[in-house]
């Protein structure tokens, strides 16, 4: 990223390539509408262009995950007047029918978590984000961070096997 902030906007190529599917799979989880998930992730990496400028050679991937979800943040603030994030309500299915009945069950209960739930789930155990990054997302502690994941898992375990 550095390379890229310093003006060499070719090497936001292999950045694109190497995180696209990771902030596409996290925007997904959260909004459950793909097509809105491809046009957030298009848009993050528009973001990162331009604003390289305001890098400051910390997490790349912190920083990235941040304007992704900022992004998702300010779309349901601009286009859904009546609804927000924590309100959205959807159905995540899986992809092809190979995928097992429990997956299923389990990115249903996921949809069920509130929306700072379900983002800590995501980051966490999907996008294997560790506290530390988290809490600079969020812009909280890593302790903090870690009782909150842990507090999630709770209610996800909870929500998950009340539906079995």
């Amino acid at each position: 990223m550095t390379s890229v902030s310093n003006g060499q906007l070719d090497t936001l190529k292999i950045l694109f390539e190497r995180h696209h599917v990771h902030v596409f799979n996290f925007l997904y989880k959260m909004c459950g509408d793909r097509m809105l998930s491809e046009d957030l992730t298009q848009e993050v990496f528009y973001k990162i262009m331009k604003y390289r400028t305001s890098y400051h050679h910390g997490s790349f991937v912190s920083w990235m995950f941040t304007i992704a979800r900022n992004s998702l943040k300010t779309h349901f603030k601009r286009n859904r007047p009546h609804d927000d994030i924590e309100n959205v309500s959807f159905n995540l299915v899986a992809e092809n029918e190979s995928n097992s009945e429990e997956y299923s069950q389990l990115q249903l209960a996921l949809a069920k978590l509130n929306a700072s739930d379900r983002e800590l789930l995501v980051l966490n155990r999907f996008q294997e984000i560790k506290y530390k990054e988290l809490a600079e997302i969020t812009g909280s502690t890593p302790g903090a961070v870690k009782t909150k994941v842990s507090r999630a898992l709770k209610k996800l375990k909870t929500i998950y096997f009340k539906e079995l």
